[in-house]
């Protein structure tokens, strides 16, 4: 199989040589590397094109005539990748030097496989790893804790733990997600996971299979957590969708999240060009849900249930329609 990777810059000089020289020194050679610049104004673009005096076969870089943002410019970055399976590349991130040979291994293994993301570890400024429990840790405590594990629900419901940095797609998939709609605190990571689960064609590799740079300027973090048995347990519950609801404040956090699915998933249905089955099917999930939850804060605290559905209404707090 021969590998295109998608790698979209923006002022990353600081970082991109490394993300680079990581892509460069894997263990199974990629065949292209489409590198889309949103219009950097540092000195990005020199050293893109420093790389394509050495690799001029490699490479090929697209200058943006406008900026474009992340999603669109991930969009147009797949888009020009010719070969049978593409990887994502930020530009501030490393790679671990088998991590091609690995995720080809895996297609070859899994055929029903179109989408495939891993776990990775974490690391700051200066390159030095940190001691953190990731997002991406999640799958394999639930595996260790023989949890089901449904990703179309875990995305859904709970949030992407399909980070970009860590994907690779299958080419013929892609035309199934092309356009990525264009919605807040939505990304083409999320949007691609989320097709691929709702048709049984994701899948996870538990292996740490790059290191994820976290630092002030990143556009989207929130992926550590402190190594802990608490911040685990916190986690488990939350992506293994339990909902353990025994308090009146267990039933404000879920109604709350359930609306906020809801919210979310509405303004993707109307957003997107394609796949509104899905999207129309878990509405009605989530309003089914919904009330469902709130019926039975209702029966047991009647009395808190009624003020509080008052001043959520007043402030519009965990209302499906906003």
């Amino acid at each position: 199989m021969k590998t295109s990777v998608a790698l979209c810059t923006y002022n990353g000089e600081k970082f991109l040589q490394k993300q680079i020289d990581s892509i460069l020194n894997q263990t199974h050679p990629v065949d292209e590397i489409i590198v889309c610049d949103d219009r950097s104004t540092d000195a990005t673009v020199e050293i893109l094109n420093s790389y394509k005096e050495k690799y001029p076969e490699l490479f090929q870089i697209h200058i943006n005539e406008k900026n474009l943002r992340s999603v669109k410019n991930f969009e147009k970055a797949i888009s020009l990748c010719t070969h049978e399976i593409i990887f994502l590349s930020d530009q501030d991130d490393i790679w671990v030097e088998n991590k091609v040979e690995k995720y080809l291994n895996y297609f070859e293994n899994h055929p029903e496989t179109e989408v495939i993301a891993s776990n990775g570890f974490g690391i700051d400024d200066d390159g030095k790893l940190l001691d953190v429990i990731t997002i991406w840790d999640v799958i394999g405590f639930m595996k260790a804790k023989n949890i089901k594990i449904d990703f179309f629900e875990i995305i859904s419901f709970s949030g992407n733990i399909a980070t970009g940095a860590t994907m690779a797609i299958k080419k013929d998939f892609v035309k199934k997600t092309i356009p990525f709609p264009l919605v807040p605190e939505f990304h083409h990571d999320e949007w691609i996971a989320l097709i691929a689960a709702s048709e049984n064609r994701f899948d996870f590799i538990d292996d740490k299979m790059f290191y994820y740079r976290q630092h002030q300027s990143q556009q989207v973090g929130g992926v550590f957590f402190d190594n802990n048995e608490r911040k685990k347990n916190t986690l488990l519950r939350f992506f293994s969708l339990d909902f353990n609801v025994q308090t009146f404040s267990n039933y404000k956090h879920l109604l709350k999240r359930i609306a906020n699915s809801y919210q979310k998933h509405k303004h993707i249905l109307e957003e997107s060009q394609v796949h509104h089955d899905i999207f129309s099917k878990n509405l009605d999930l989530f309003k089914s849900l919904y009330y469902k939850y709130k019926e039975e804060m209702k029966k047991k605290y009647p009395v808190r249930f009624f003020i509080l559905n008052i001043v959520d209404k007043i402030k519009n707090k965990r209302q499906l329609e906003k």
